[in-house]
């Protein structure tokens, strides 16, 4: 399964920075060597940019860059989640994406980046639920349908099989 699913934005509200990067340039120390150039706004369009590119990685040290001076900002945060989950850094995801739910816990794709997250680490009991929330805040979204109908099949096949419903199957 191909990450493209985090590739669509949510339409509500993930399209434009809905919160202040700040501009660091009023007051802001000469830019060190291994800084990126420009201001904190351009590294997070740039960042953006290179999501949208597949290259989450690099969109990844940016938005650590920008976590850092701005912590509290929700936009960051839920772009950084999708690019650590694109980087197939899966634990680190499913812990931005659980920040990311605890900020907005009326927020569908957090919930649905978190359920994702989780079922790539083989938690799949708490993956249905997150994706089941995700499903039942938007439904209709056909991402959120396949997602947890993929999750029931998994838990229902290791119940069938007799094997535990989360982690690897050793045989």
């Amino acid at each position: 399964m191909s990450s493209e699913w985090l590739r669509s934005r949510n339409p509500c509200n993930h399209d434009v920075v809905a919160e202040h990067v700040p501009d660091q340039s009023e007051g802001r120390e000469p830019r060190r060597a291994d800084e990126p150039e420009g201001e904190p706004y351009e590294w997070f369009r740039r960042a953006e940019t290179l999501l949208a590119q597949g290259n989450a990685d690099a969109a990844a040290v940016l938005l650590e860059r920008l976590r850092a001076l701005d912590p509290d900002s929700t936009s960051v945060l839920e772009d950084w989640s999708r690019a650590l989950f694109d980087a197939r850094r899966f634990e680190e995801a499913a812990l931005a994406f659980a920040e990311l739910v605890e900020r907005s816990p009326d927020d569908d794709y957090a919930h649905y980046g978190l359920g994702m997250s989780l079922w790539r680490l083989q938690k799949f009991p708490a993956a249905r639920d997150h994706l089941a929330m995700a499903r039942v805040m938007r439904p209709g979204r056909p991402e959120y349908e396949s997602a947890l109908t993929q999750v029931h099949a998994t838990l229902k096949a290791r119940v069938e099989a007799g094997l535990p419903a989360e982690g690897p199957v050793h045989t």
